[in-house]
């Protein structure tokens, strides 16, 4: 059980060192102080295994107080790290000088804190065990009644046995570096035999980096000024390869009153740096596209502003019809695509630049060292023309377009952070003024920032002054052609603006958390227009209402339903809601509880857009659903033998085999149609029927009671036009 001290007068830190010392290993005791003096006085009577100390203190700073805790009985041998944002040499040899054992930067990355304290508790248990089996040797030699020559033989080679067992380089040499002996580890390491090494320099046996300052730390070991110290270097192996290893040296004075040597023990670090060095990348570049990531633009663009004079520009670019091909290919498609856009980015810029990826289908290119504004327009020119060009995945020619932001420092700004806001602000402007194309930002931009205020300033005075209305577009039974049900599709009649669809609204909806207010609106709407519809004598159908992720995630969506239904009388059954995959898949274990307690109350529930997301067969078979939406994505090139007929055979057989309805969304011509009636799907919506109507429109629509296209029949689709 590890004994840890931690010394540091800032709590915060003292908290964050104290957590990440007792997961060094299982039991670790930690005291931590804010007091050099009080931790001295600690030290006096309690025997630490590792020491971690701040280096600027007040009143006494990390290397007198290293100095002091080495002047102690229980502190002489513990390994001792100090911590500190200096990076003056000056202050590193201070803190070696007064018996260091090594060092971190802050602020500390906790991976390393706890990598290097481990290395050095083991490290120093390891010598402990090889002191105390030295210290258990030079007892039996007390006792024992053999010959002083034999039991130092006896003895050495007792030792010597230890010694070999130990997993690293140790080498014992004496006042002029001259080794006296090694371990069969080391000298495996060197491709020789102990014999054949002792007398030899031990500079000349093991090439390191540090050959001046090893020969430093030598001299101190032997002239008394430092006990041990720790360090990490590289050393050459017998193939030429590089290798790290954390090495200590420390006095070991001779057994029989000879002269004091020094021990050297060298664990090897590669592994541990090269997992330093991964996770060092991985929290700095973006996973998919290996480019760097919001953090690294951060830190490249603070440097970019620290450097005297120097003028940069940086490039947001924003990917057009992205969303189109992520719905049309799926994820996997859209990743491809993203890193194929990466690919083109990196041949466009040049060496000197910085490629970034930011979040989704967004980029951020620095352009460093410009002349002018013109050299950042004909990069972004260069950067559209690259995009613009096809790409070929999956067999298929795309095309998507990119529009981008453009602000230059430090003119527009000193901050980062305002920088990348100026430079959203540009691309949004850009688009709002047509795709593809570029914009330097502006002052007056800002404004686009109060629009997205004022939108939700609307939205409140809609929701209250109830300038919503609802549209319902019919689902067609296809073994019938009777209407089976309707989709009811929220509209927001904006005052000086007219109908507005909800892909305007709904991101700030749901930003702001309205969307919970719209969202029962809707629910209680289409439930009491389609109770009114069943009073007037018309057959039950079902009305679907589709629940924002937002709003089924929130804690009462079951009472939510329960009361609406119970407040407008619409039978349970006649009602289905619909869920986004993702939404679904957000908390697995609150879905399920959720969905169990609305099938409980009898409404149907039904998977929307299926085919795009996730299209996960575990949730199929531990959620309880009622429905499958085929997405419009794969009905839009339905054609008999074509891959998407293929994939609507696939989801329609796979609903079947679990009993689940399957409704095709898109559906817009014949031919569309007739290949879903070849595969037995049961129904369908789309403009071939009808487009979303208001509900006037829609009750002409249910006392007509019209007959849509049956399965013999070959007459055209019946089509409702909006008026």
């Amino acid at each position: 059980m590890a004994v840890i001290l931690i010394l540091d007068d800032k709590s915060t830190n003292r908290n964050i060192y104290s957590r990440l010392a007792q997961t060094i290993e299982d039991g670790a005791v930690v005291h931590a102080f804010a007091s050099p003096v009080e931790a001295l006085e600690w030290l006096q009577g309690n025997a630490p295994d590792l020491i971690v100390t701040d280096f600027r203190m007040p009143g006494m700073d990390g290397a007198e107080f290293t100095k002091h805790a080495r002047g102690s009985a229980t502190g002489v041998d513990v390994p001792i790290i100090v911590i500190t944002a200096y990076d003056d040499r000056a202050f590193r040899l201070r803190a070696l000088e007064a018996g260091a054992t090594d060092f971190l930067r802050s602020p500390v990355d906790h991976y390393e804190f706890v990598t290097r304290a481990r290395n050095l508790l083991k490290l120093q248990r390891q010598q402990q065990q090889i002191k105390g089996r030295a210290q258990a040797l030079e007892q039996q030699l007390r006792i024992s009644e053999r010959s002083q020559e034999e039991l130092v033989r006896s003895s050495r080679e007792a030792l010597a046995q230890v010694i070999d067992t130990v997993p690293a380089l140790i080498s014992a040499t004496d006042k002029n570096s001259h080794i006296v002996f090694v371990n069969a580890h080391f000298a495996d390491f060197v491709s020789s035999t102990p014999e054949a090494l002792t007398g030899k320099l031990l500079s000349e046996v093991l090439r390191s980096n540090k050959p001046d300052f090893n020969h430093q730390v030598h001299r101190s070991i032997l002239k008394n000024q430092r006990s041990a110290v720790s360090f990490e270097e590289s050393i050459v192996d017998i193939s030429g390869t590089e290798r790290a290893f954390l090495t200590t040296k420390s006095s070991m004075p001779a057994l029989t009153g000879g002269e004091t040597s020094v021990l050297t023990t060298s664990i090897d670090i590669t592994e541990r740096k090269q997992a330093e060095s991964t996770l060092r990348h991985i929290a700095l570049h973006d996973t998919l596209t290996d480019l760097p990531n919001r953090r690294m633009l951060n830190d490249w663009i603070q440097q970019e502003l620290s450097s005297e004079g120097a003028c940069f520009a940086i490039l947001l670019i924003d990917l057009d019809r992205f969303k189109a091909v992520n719905d049309a290919l799926g994820h996997a498609g859209g990743d491809r695509m993203l890193q194929l856009v990466s690919g083109r980015l990196l041949g466009v810029v040049s060496s000197t630049d910085l490629v970034a990826r930011m979040s989704g289908d967004e980029f951020v290119v620095v352009q460093a060292n410009i002349a002018a504004p013109d050299d950042a327009k004909n990069l972004a020119r260069r950067i559209i023309d690259s995009l613009s060009a096809p790409f070929l995945l999956e067999d298929t020619e795309l095309r998507i377009g990119c529009t981008i932001g453009i602000t230059l420092a430090p003119q527009d700004s000193g901050s980062a952070d305002r920088l990348l806001r100026y430079a959203d602000l540009a691309m949004y402007r850009a688009k709002a003024e047509g795709r593809n194309t570029l914009r330097f930002y502006s002052p007056e931009m800002d404004s686009i920032s109060w629009n997205n205020i004022s939108l939700e300033a609307d939205l409140r005075k809609a929701i209250a002054q109830e300038q919503f209305e609802l549209y319902y577009q019919p689902q067609i039974d296809l073994a019938t052609g009777a209407i089976a049900g309707a989709e009811a599709l929220l509209r927001w009649s904006r005052p000086e603006f007219g109908l507005t669809s909800p892909n305007v609204f709904i991101d700030i909806a749901e930003e702001t958390g309205l969307i919970n207010e719209i969202g029962t609106w809707v629910l209680t709407k289409a439930c009491t227009q389609a109770a009114t519809w069943q009073s007037l004598g018309h057959a039950p159908f079902r009305i679907s209402v589709n629940l924002s992720p937002l709003q089924f995630l929130r804690q009462d969506i079951v009472q939510v339903v329960e009361n609406t239904l119970e407040q407008t009388g619409l039978n349970p059954g006649s009602l289905e809601l619909e869920l986004t995959e993702g939404s679904l898949l957000k908390d697995v274990e609150r879905t399920k509880q959720v969905l169990r307690s609305l099938k409980e109350l009898g409404v149907r529930v039904a998977i929307d857009d299926f085919g795009v997301g996730f299209s996960s067969l575990s949730y199929l078979k531990n959620f309880p659903v009622d429905t499958l939406k085929i997405d419009r994505s794969f009905i839009s090139s339905l054609l008999a033998g074509s891959r998407d007929e293929a994939i609507v055979r696939a989801i329609i057989s796979l609903a079947q085999s679990l009993e689940l309805k399957v409704v095709a969304e898109g559906v817009e011509t014949n031919q569309q149609l007739a290949c879903l009636l070849s595969l037995s799907c049961d129904e369908a919506q789309g403009y071939l029927f009808s487009r979303p109507v208001p509900s006037g429109i829609f009750e002409s629509l249910l006392r007509d009671y019209p007959r849509y296209l049956l399965r013999n029949q070959s007459v055209p689709a019946k089509k409702v036009q909006l008026s």
